[in-house]
């Protein structure tokens, strides 16, 4: 998709900090990073949103979560942990329309959400 800026990194044609990628998944840093490493995930084929997952096909969805792995290792992130994010839809604030996994550490992340602030 020419009009999807994670495709157009993907593809080379919009600069990132690449951290590291392969033929089939590119992994660079965030540019509004909310941890110390906060690097992005994607696949370089255009797949929408985690609910589409299924038309990297299996083996590609399973190569993925290794490819996590490795980049958290190669950000350093490993030995203290990280924390995995996949936002899906507009509820959970996913912004790019294309499937990222964040991978945040490099510091203490606190709880994995905020409660609600309500009047109970």
């Amino acid at each position: 998709m020419t009009d999807c800026v994670f495709c157009r990194i993907a593809a080379g044609e919009i600069p990132a900090d690449i951290v590291a990628g392969d033929d089939e998944f590119v992994a660079f840093k965030d540019l509004h990073p909310v941890a110390p490493e906060h690097v992005l995930v994607i696949p370089r084929r255009h797949v929408a949103s985690l609910d589409r997952i299924g038309d990297l096909g299996e083996p590609a969805a399973g190569r993925l979560l290794a490819f996590v792995a490795l980049v958290a290792e190669k950000a350093g992130v490993t030995e203290g942990g990280y924390r995995v994010i996949v936002n899906t839809g507009r509820n959970a604030g996913q912004e790019v329309q294309h499937v990222h996994v964040h991978i945040l550490g490099g510091e203490p992340l606190g709880p994995m959400r905020c409660t609600r602030g309500s009047g109970s």
